[in-house]
């Protein structure tokens, strides 16, 4: 039927035993983790605390960058399960497709019981393909068929057909050249901006008092492109795209990443035109497993560098090496403008861009850098806009932590909707959100920064979907009344992480909610491991994600996967924490048997040609099974101690320069079987048409703000608060120059950093005389004595209806 989203999908289903083919229809998903467990908290204030001799952890250990502490406190919550991928072949255990966890929820560890199934609710199907392969890149099956039937007469001499050709190959050399140029540069489609220039759309290089005659703005595939500190690069773009950036127009979004997507001064049709991103993990946030060489250098200091709290402390107390600006120094050179001219050759239109709170403010004794990232996401602001790229901005940590795990800033416990500051850091979160948001709504950002993830993976079994809705309703109010209300040109679209819940509990809480994409985070390789070749994962995500994908895009909207990569198994330098070991090697807390050897899968430079195929096709299976999605992440630094990447399974970059990421991401259409698996368009309300925000009375009632209660720590007019009554820390704009060695005097304007005007409310700071615990408390710490009870903050001005 073509209203069924998932119709004629012929997924390969888990390569599952005999009986357990016999079986499938009897399987149950196993019994959600116990949240009485005490075992299920980790009580420890620090992250220094965590790997006594009583943990099993060894000493300064990270918990894995994907299993933190669970904080189940409501027995009427239960973390989502996960459909099985690692057992499916060869394996100690019976086979279960329930064994694979996205988020190492499946742990052998007695402290996490049960399985995480990545949608339980919802099926796959199975059957045999029977589409017709794409061409390979490069080729066509008309060309060829053609060039057969008008072979050369025999009577023309061949130097004569070989002039011929190589007259026609300039010709269409040539134009394919002028013709983007002309539609990029010369009359590129005007822009909607209240700052854009209202002046002839022809490039301003040329014709104006004291501007350099020949300035180059814009070049396509093989054009030179020099960097800001001196150094060049070949531009290489084989997709038809092309850069542009005009040092007196710093401001004017005519690139292209690819011939196929929009300019930046297009429309992307969401729910047609694909999101094919990747993350830039590890450069703004820092995490052990992807810059190892940061924590390195501090790996036998007391305390260990196991997050970004300690390594900040570590480095501040290391002022022979620089201090704290070495973070600067990993800003300058982890991520550079080459990177992004990379992604776009990569056939990548978006990028997601995790950052910290501590990018707008720290407070108390925070050891975090501030302030200093947001002048590198400025700068990829810039490089996104030369190069056509659209922009996922991240809030990747929360001020007391939104997860517990070491991505979040700091290792240690759930203090966000959790616990006697769960409030109070809500409320501040929720400001660092509002002023992100009023930033990027501007005129000058919007069409580059597209969209904004509000929150990274909250723990919602902890926190409650009621609470965790509730502060997802306040934070959409707050990004809508930022971009001056509801329609497809107010604002980012915002995405709202599923909280680990399964995607079918998200529909219809947020109805009509205006551009709200819905994020999921699909792993398979942190369950029990399996030593199957790479060749048995090929359709795993055909089985495990595409119906599910398809459902949530029906009944949901938009559907991405803000994060998956190409590991089948838990190897890589501490990818699960520091010092942590692996399951796969037996060396994992709780682990008591090794599968292998982790080399064969981690020592990249032996990988032979099938092995470069095999992960090929099942990053292939990936993104097709996804549709609109962000590979995690684009690179991995090299180890200090080795010199070379030890988790090539998470690198974008390295794949694509070894042959096992796919030049063209397009290869993927069809890899499970269907090239077309979902039938757009999404409705009109999801992308900011007509009944777009128009979220009925008794929803918002229903999730309401302030809250009545949080989880462990009870009323919310009992616990401390803040009062809007500081000073807005209001982003600063990029600094406009005007070009090296021109006399005219830079007119663009960059911003105040502040969209919505009557947006006026204060910074939510410590009401006077009242007594505040620190915000990163053990949530069984017991609140401090009520001071102004009930004078939590009232709610930030709605946005206008």
């Amino acid at each position: 039927m073509a209203s069924d989203p998932s119709r004629n999908i012929p997924y390969d289903p888990l390569p599952l035993t005999g009986e357990e083919q016999r079986n499938h229809a009897l399987y149950n998903a196993p019994p959600s983790p116990d949240p009485h467990l005490t075992s299920f908290n980790t009580p420890e204030m620090r992250a220094t605390d965590i790997g006594g001799a009583d943990s099993g952890l060894p000493s300064g250990a990270a918990n894995p960058r994907f299993l933190g502490p669970a904080l189940y406190d409501d027995p009427t919550l239960r973390p989502r399960e996960s459909f099985a991928s690692s057992y499916h072949t060869g394996n100690s255990q019976p086979p279960s497709e329930f064994n694979s966890s996205v988020y190492a929820l499946n742990d052998p560890n007695d402290r996490f019981q049960g399985g995480y199934r990545d949608d339980p609710h919802e099926g796959y199907y199975g059957g045999d393909p029977n589409t017709m392969p794409m061409s390979p890149v490069g080729q066509s099956r008309m060309l060829e068929e053609k060039r057969a039937v008008y072979a050369a007469p025999a009577t023309k001499s061949r130097r004569k057909i070989i002039i011929l050709a190589a007259l026609a190959g300039l010709i269409l050399l040539a134009l394919a050249v002028v013709i983007p140029l002309y539609f990029a540069v010369i009359r590129p489609k005007s822009q909607s901006d209240a700052d854009s220039h209202s002046d002839s759309d022809k490039p301003s290089s040329t014709g104006k008092p004291g501007t350099p005659q020949n300035r180059i703005i814009t070049g396509g595939d093989g054009s030179e492109i020099i960097m800001e500190d001196g150094t060049k690069f070949t531009y290489k773009n084989p997709f038809g795209g092309y850069w542009y950036y005009d040092e007196e127009d710093p401001f004017k979004n005519a690139a292209r990443a690819q011939s196929w997507n929009p300019a930046l001064n297009e429309t992307f049709n969401y729910g047609i035109d694909k999101v094919r991103g990747v993350n830039i993990g590890g450069w703004l946030v820092t995490e052990p497993f992807i810059a190892p060489a940061l924590f390195e250098k501090y790996h036998g200091s007391t305390p260990a560098a196991i997050d970004e709290w300690t390594l900040s402390e570590n480095m501040r107390s290391d002022s022979a090496s620089g201090g704290i600006n070495q973070l600067e120094d990993h800003y300058k050179t982890f991520i550079t403008e080459r990177d992004f001219a990379e992604i776009a050759g990569a056939g990548l239109n978006y990028v997601r861009i995790p950052i910290g709170y501590w990018a707008v403010e720290t407070r108390g004794e925070e050891p975090f850098l501030a302030h200093t990232s947001w002048q590198y996401f400025l700068k990829a602001i810039k490089w996104a806009r030369k190069y056509g790229i659209r922009i996922n901005l991240d809030l990747h940590a929360l001020p007391g932590s939104q997860n517990g795990w070491n991505h979040s800033g700091r290792l240690g416990t759930v203090g966000v909707l959790n616990g006697p500051m769960g409030f109070a850091n809500a409320q501040r979160s929720l400001d660092i959100i509002r002023i992100l948001a009023e930033f990027i709504s501007q005129p000058q950002y919007k069409d580059v920064v597209t969209m904004f993830g509000i929150v990274n993976e909250p723990q919602a079994p902890v926190m409650g979907q009621q609470a965790l809705a509730s502060f997802y309703l306040e934070a959409y109010n707050i990004v809508r009344n930022a971009g001056g209300g509801t329609g497809a040109e107010k604002g980012s679209w915002i995405s709202i992480h599923d909280g680990f819940l399964p995607r079918n509990q998200w529909v219809g809480v947020l109805p009509n909610a205006d551009r709200i994409a819905l994020d999921s985070h699909p792993y398979i390789c942190f369950g029990g491991q399996s030593d199957s070749p790479m060749s048995s994962y090929r359709n795993v995500p055909c089985a495990n994600w595409g119906s599910a994908v398809n459902t949530s895009m029906k009944d949901f909207g938009l559907t991405v996967a803000g994060e998956f990569s190409n590991a089948v198994t838990d190897c890589g330098l501490w990818l699960n924490g520091v010092d942590l070991g692996t399951r796969y090697e037996g060396t994992y807390q709780g682990t008591s048997q090794a599968v292998g050897n982790c080399t064969e899968w981690t020592d990249w430079t032996k990988y032979d040609d099938q092995m470069k195929s095999d992960i090929k096709n099942f990053a292939l299976s990936s993104m097709d099974a996804l549709q609109n999605y962000f590979f995690w992440t684009w690179k991995i630094g090299n180890s200090s101690t080795t010199g070379k990447v030890e988790s090539p399974a998470w690198s974008y970059q390295l794949g694509l320069e070894n042959g096992w990421m796919p030049e063209d991401p397009r290869q993927a259409m069809g890899a499970c079987g269907n090239d077309s698996p979902w039938d757009p368009p999404l409705q009109a309300w999801q992308t900011g048409g007509t009944g777009a925000g128009n979220i009925p009375a008794s929803v918002t009632s229903s999730y309401s703000w302030p809250l009545a209660s949080i989880s462990a720590a009870g009323a919310v007019n009992l616990l401390p608060s803040y009062t809007p009554t500081g000073p807005i820390p209001t982003l600063p704009a990029p600094t406009v120059t005007a070009p090296s060695g021109s006399t005219a005097t830079p007119t663009a304007s960059a911003g105040n950093g502040w969209n919505n005007p009557s947006d006026t409310a204060g910074l939510m700071v410590d009401i006077s005389g009242c007594t505040y615990l620190d915000p990163w408390v053990n949530p069984n710490t017991a609140p401090p004595p009520v001071c102004n009870a009930g004078a939590a903050a009232p709610a930030i001005t709605p946005p206008p209806t």
